[in-house]
């Protein structure tokens, strides 16, 4: 496997996936969609191109969490695994957590602040925007 090679899966192993880099957006996202489809009080992600990233053992669940947006995860276990948007079709977003080496992708900053729980704010000195990043 390459540097920019990352394999990851969910907690039970029935699911398996491969992404290759470069990639970007290393995030913490305190928004109530991913708050509650984590059940966390934030969810870490980073981007990948969408053509480079490919489930290598196992199917995942889709579920269609707004109208524009579709979540996978394993349904036997339940670990969140990727949030991909019909307005953005050449991403995808992975749960930082899920990837094997994880700690590569330190956070650069934090999105949906504006929905964070109270108890969140000042945990740390990251950047903060109130929605959405204006650029990817």
């Amino acid at each position: 496997m390459s540097e920019t090679e990352y394999e990851g899966g969910c907690l039970c192993g029935a699911v398996r996936f491969r992404a290759e880099g470069p990639a970007s957006n290393s995030t913490l996202c305190h928004c109530t969609s991913c708050r509650r489809a984590a059940g966390a009080p934030v969810v870490a992600w980073v981007t990948f191109g969408a053509t480079s990233f490919a489930l290598t053992r196992g199917e995942a669940v889709r579920y269609r969490s707004s109208p524009l947006v579709i979540r996978t995860f394993c349904g036997r276990c339940g670990t969140s695994l990727c949030y991909t948007r019909d307005d953005e079709p050449e991403t995808i977003d992975v749960t930082t957590a899920s990837l094997d080496r994880a700690r590569e992708f330190a956070p650069s900053d934090h999105i949906w602040t504006s929905d964070a729980l109270p108890w969140m704010h000042g945990v740390d000195p990251l950047p903060r925007f109130p929605g959405k990043r204006s650029a990817r």
